[in-house]
C-alpha cells in the first residue's frame, strides 16, 4: 500500500529542491536547518522521523539537477555548480543553451545509474582504508593541485617559442596560490560576516560569485554580447564520451563524498585531469559528481556513520540509518532523480526562451546587482568586499589566457593547509 504522506513529504522535497537549485545563493541546508527547528512540531503532529529526513534527500537530490540551469544562464554559482558556469555559458552563448542543461541533466541522471553499481565495491573498498586514505586526504589534494598546474598551456599562438607553456604554468600557479589566499584570508575572518537580515552568512557566496561569477558578466558587459536564440539542438556527444563522462563524474562524487570539506567543484577538476574534455563532457562530469555526492553522503552516513553533506548531517539529526531504511532511500533517489530530470529539461525551455527575449548587457547588470545584493543580505559589508576581492581575482584567468579552473584555489589551499 501506497504510503500517501511519504509522497507528499517527498512531493515538498521535490519542489523545495527545485526553489534552491533555481535561486542563486538559496542553499539546500537552509531548509534544511528550518526543518529540523520545525521538527518538534512536525513529530507532534504526526511525521515520523523517516518522513521529514525523506523531505530532506528528495530536495538535496532535485537541487543538483535544477542548480545548474542558473549557473549556464545567468553565472551565478555555488560550491557544487562553481565550474559549470564555464563550458555552460559558453554553450549557451552558441546558442546551445537547451543542449547544456539536457547535457547537466543527463550527468546527473546517468550518474544515479552508475552509482548503483558502485555503491557495495566503493563502500567496501573506502571504509576498509578510511583512516589510511584521511591520513593523505592533504597530500592527495596536493598532487591534484601539481597536475593541474602542470596541465595548463595557455592557447595556441603560431609563432610563439616552444618554453612559451612555461609562462602560462606561472601565471596557472600565480592564481593558484592567489585565490588560495584570499580563501585562507576569508574563511579565516568568517566570524566577521553578518547578515543585516539575520540569515545564516555563508562565505563561499562571495567568495564564488566573484570568481566565477562576477568576472564572467564583467567581461561580458565590456564586449558586444548578446544573448542569441537558444535552439533545441540535438546532444552530438559520442555514446563512448558520454558513456565515460558519466563514468568519471560518478567516480569522483563517490569517492570525495567520503572526505570532509571537499566540495565536489574539486572532485570535478581530478575528474578533468585524466585527459582533455571538450566542453559538453565536461558538463556531464560535472553534474555527475553532484549528484552521486549527495547519494553517496548518504551511503557514507550509513557505512561511517559521519554526514559529509549538510542534508546528510539534518538526516543524522532526525533518525539512526539503518540497511532498511537506507534501502527505502536509495528507493527514494531513484525516483525523484527521474522526475527531476524530466523536469529539469522543462523548466530549461522555459528558462530559454525568456533570457532569448531579454537583452544581454542589461540581464549582466541586472545579475551583477543581484549577485552583490545578495552578497550584502547574506554576508553584510565584510562580504562585500570578500566579493569585490574575488571578482578581481577571477579577471586574472580570462585576461592572461589560461583556464578558470586555477581559481578553484579558493578552496583546495585552505583544505590542504587543514590537512597537511
Amino acid at each position: 500500500m501506497i504510503d500517501l504522506v511519504l509522497a507528499a513529504c517527498i512531493a515538498l522535497g521535490f519542489v523545495l529542491g527545485i526553489l534552491s537549485g533555481l535561486t542563486p545563493g538559496l542553499h539546500l541546508n537552509n531548509f534544511a536547518a528550518m526543518l529540523l527547528a520545525l521538527s518538534p512540531q512536525l513529530l507532534a503532529q504526526g511525521l515520523t522521523p523517516f518522513q521529514m529526513a525523506s523531505i530532506i534527500l528528495a530536495a538535496s537530490i532535485t537541487q543538483t539537477f535544477f542548480d545548474a540551469i542558473p549557473a549556464i544562464f545567468l553565472g551565478a554559482p555555488d560550491s557544487e555548480t562553481a565550474l559549470t558556469v564555464l563550458p555552460g555559458q559558453r554553450l549557451m552563448l552558441e546558442g546551445r543553451g537547451m543542449e547544456a542543461v539536457r547535457l547537466s541533466a543527463l550527468g546527473s541522471a546517468g550518474s544515479i545509474v552508475v552509482a548503483l553499481f558502485l555503491m557495495v565495491p566503493v563502500s567496501w573498498a573506502v571504509s576498509g582504508y578510511y583512516d589510511y586514505l584521511m591520513k593523505y586526504v592533504g597530500v592527495l589534494l596536493l598532487a591534484i593541485s601539481l597536475m593541474m598546474i602542470k596541465s595548463e598551456s595557455g592557447p595556441w599562438i603560431e609563432g610563439q617559442g616552444s618554453l612559451v607553456h612555461w609562462k602560462y604554468k606561472s601565471i596557472a600557479a600565480l592564481l593558484f596560490l592567489t585565490s588560495g589566499l584570499l580563501g585562507v584570508f576569508a574563511f579565516g575572518h568568517e566570524d566577521m560576516l553578518t547578515s543585516p537580515l539575520g540569515l545564516e552568512p555563508q562565505v563561499l557566496l562571495p567568495l564564488l560569485s566573484g570568481i566565477f561569477g562576477a568576472s564572467s558578466l564583467l567581461l561580458s558587459l565590456s564586449t558586444d554580447t548578446e544573448i542569441p536564440e537558444q535552439e533545441e539542438s540535438a546532444i552530438k556527444m559520442p555514446a563512448g564520451a558520454l558513456a565515460r563522462a558519466i563514468f568519471s563524474g560518478s567516480l569522483g562524487g563517490s569517492v570525495v563524498a567520503w572526505i570532509p570539506g571537499v566540495s565536489p567543484s574539486v572532485a570535478s577538476i581530478a575528474t578533468r585531469l585524466g585527459a582533455p574534455a571538450s566542453a559538453e563532457e565536461f558538463l556531464v562530469s560535472i553534474a555527475g559528481v553532484n549528484t552521486t555526492n549527495a547519494l553517496f553522503s548518504l551511503v557514507a552516513l550509513y557505512v561511517i556513520e559521519k554526514p559529509r553533506s549538510g542534508a546528510a548531517a539534518a538526516i543524522q539529526e532526525l533518525m539512526t540509518l539503518d540497511q532498511t531504511a537506507l534501502a527505502q532511500m536509495i528507493l527514494i533517489v531513484i525516483i525523484v532523480g527521474a522526475a527531476s530530470y524530466i523536469a529539469t529539461i522543462g523548466t530549461a525551455r522555459a528558462a530559454a526562451r525568456a533570457f532569448s527575449a531579454l537583452n544581454y548587457r542589461m540581464l549582466c547588470t541586472g545579475v551583477l546587482a543581484f549577485l552583490a545584493a545578495m552578497t550584502f543580505a547574506f554576508t553584510g559589508l565584510f562580504g562585500l568586499f570578500i566579493f569585490f576581492l574575488s571578482t578581481v581575482v577571477g579577471l586574472i584567468a580570462p585576461m592572461a589566457g589560461i583556464h578558470k579552473t586555477h581559481a578553484m584555489g579558493v578552496l583546495m589551499v585552505p583544505l590542504i593547509m587543514h590537512y597537511i
